[in-house]
């Protein structure tokens, strides 16, 4: 217990330098977990994908349509118990800064296909029941604030128009990571409409949604739909729904790695922080050092104090970056939260910024320590004074 007071008050001999090395550390520490928390966000729609659910869509790429006619064919493969389909909508509430998920689906087998959204059983038949109804997303209720019974408008991109749908159910996700910012609604109220103004879009779906009996015949089941429309003039792609999330991720992979490459950028600079720091510290101590040798206490005692040092300027700023870090992603998420629906502090980010901060107090202290050891007692007796 004496070595650690002994060490916090060396380390805290020169309080505003080393107020401001903690507080560095802490700003990198901060930095860094929230960083980190952005790439987990990035990824929270992968990680929340179910191994057995499939996604179907044209092989060349999600802007071409798949006929309607394919899904009775897909519902007969071994295997498949449940079939749905929808259409990226693509819409607009009052003003592009507005964004979240829209999608048109076909509402009963959606909703069995995802029971990780709750919905009380009476909205949920009236949702199903009501063709210009929309379900969405507990967080999207509140920031906008509507109530059931509410008619919602939304400008057409993809289909042009102005949209009017009846806010029937509000969803919340059965655990947190469930995505509680979408907007659906029927997808034969977009197709109705669209026979009337463009019939020859009509009948078409941009995705299937394929529930299989057993994750381990995901494979199968991915072949033979694949298999059964080849040379078709639409040809499918099926894969996995994580693996399909992950192709989106793909599409934004150099900005995931620049984010990753920015935060461990952040941890070298709170190398050299702490390593100024300790190479000040242990120039102005020298003497002390020289004296320390003189009674006897050897280079591994020396250099266990100066490693000490450090270790307790870091893992001070650590703890300050974790307190930190969680008001700080609560804001993060209440400023951002449409574009990072699930934007929580992940126990493997704390665990990398712990690592870190062990990191640096070590290796801040190897060239201090060096030079500690390896100077002479007349030539650090001569600093004295």
């Amino acid at each position: 217990m004496l070595i650690v007071r002994l060490l916090f008050k060396n380390a805290f001999r020169h309080k505003f330098r080393s107020g401001l090395t903690v507080l560095s550390i802490t700003i990198a520490i901060l930095a860094f977990i929230m960083l980190r928390t952005v790439i987990g966000a990035w990824y929270a729609g992968v990680d929340a994908s179910s191994a057995s659910r499939l996604v179907s869509r044209h092989a060349v790429s999600i802007i071409f349509p798949l006929p309607l006619s394919y899904k009775d064919r897909i519902r007969q493969v071994d295997g498949v118990h449940l079939v749905s389909y929808g259409n990226w909508f693509g819409g607009v509430y009052i003003d592009e800064k507005n964004f979240f998920a829209n999608f048109a689906v076909e509402p009963k087998s959606y909703l069995a296909l995802y029971p990780e959204y709750v919905i009380p059983q009476q909205e949920q038949d009236a949702f199903v029941r009501d063709r210009k109804a929309f379900a969405a997303g507990r967080r999207l209720v509140e920031k906008y604030g509507w109530q059931l019974g509410d008619i919602v408008t939304l400008r057409g991109t993809i289909y042009p128009g102005n949209w009017d749908f009846v806010l029937r159910a509000v969803y919340r996700g059965k655990t947190d990571s469930v995505d509680e910012s979408q907007f659906f609604f029927h997808w034969d109220y977009l197709n109705e409409t669209i026979k009337k103004v463009a019939p020859s879009r009509a009948d078409q779906v941009g995705f299937y949604l394929i529930g299989v009996d057993h994750p381990d015949r995901s494979a199968s089941v991915t072949a033979a739909i694949d298999r059964m429309f080849k040379n078709s003039w639409a040809e499918t792609l099926t894969e996995t729904e994580k693996a399909f999330q992950q192709g989106f991720i793909a599409m934004s992979g150099a900005i995931v790695t620049a984010i990753e490459l920015v935060s461990f950028v952040v941890i070298f600079i709170m190398l050299a922080v702490v390593a100024n720091t300790m190479a000040m510290t242990t120039r102005e101590r020298t003497g002390e050092y020289a004296i320390m040798k003189t009674l006897g206490f050897g280079g591994w005692t020396i250099g266990s104090l100066i490693a000490g040092e450090a270790l307790i300027l870091s893992l001070c700023g650590y703890l300050g970056g974790v307190l930190f870090s969680f008001p700080a992603a609560a804001g993060f998420k209440q400023a951002l939260g449409m574009y990072f629906p699930i934007f929580t502090v992940e126990a493997s980010s704390l665990i990398m910024a712990f690592v870190a901060s062990l990191f640096v107090g070590i290796l801040a202290a190897v060239v201090p320590i060096r030079r500690a050891i390896r100077v002479r007692i007349a030539d650090g007796l001569r600093r004295i004074g």
